[in-house]
């Protein structure tokens, strides 16, 4: 988890590829508009307002957001539909502190563990313009409410809250990625 363009996408990706770490993917939703190159079932399972309803109406939700973006409300969540089973497994899932304290409720403490990515401000706003600037359509306004947005989300009281006192710094992708495996072995293995 982290602030966006963090590059949670990248080393999400790269902890997956690990052989090693036999990490399992978990395919999160959302009802916001598919962006260009994402694909049905990779990224996220793009989904209805009412199909989110539907599944929260029969308690198949493990944790639920919702932001006023500036094209409407955008939903991100998890879902129990089998896709994570403790007794089989470790998995990876990408998200916010928010859904990151939800999912610990769910699932229990000792079964979730936080992995907080951090970056200097100057560098995540260039890589989210970089993105944004080769989309179909760029939404530079939503670029920049989320952006702000991030610092009362990722607030230091939110992190102290949630417990997090671990921070990988993604200024050098292998560094990062090094210390990342690191703990993970420490904690699974």
């Amino acid at each position: 988890m982290g602030k966006s363009s963090v590059g949670k996408d990248t080393i999400y990706q790269k902890l997956l590829e690990n052989q090693e770490l036999k990490l399992k993917k978990v395919i999160m939703y959302t009802t916001r508009p598919i962006r260009t190159g994402e694909l049905q079932g990779k990224e996220y399972f793009f989904v209805s307002d009412k199909k989110c309803a539907e599944l929260k109406q029969r308690g198949k939700i493990v944790e639920l957001r919702s932001y006023k973006t500036c094209l409407g409300v955008w939903k991100y969540f998890t879902v129990d539909d089998g896709q994570i089973a403790l007794d089989n497994g470790n998995y990876i899932v990408m998200g916010t502190l928010e859904s990151y304290n939800q999912t610990r409720t769910y699932y229990g403490k000792e079964n979730v563990v936080p992995i907080m990515l951090i970056l200097d401000d100057a560098t995540r706003l260039q890589r989210a313009l970089d993105r944004e600037k080769i989309q179909e359509f760029p939404q530079y306004e939503e670029l920049c409410r989320r952006f702000l947005a991030d610092t009362k989300d990722f607030s230091k009281e939110k992190m102290k809250e949630a417990g997090i006192k671990t921070f990988f710094e993604n200024e050098n992708l292998e560094d990062c990625l090094e210390k990342i495996k690191k703990c993970i072995r420490n904690t699974i293995y």
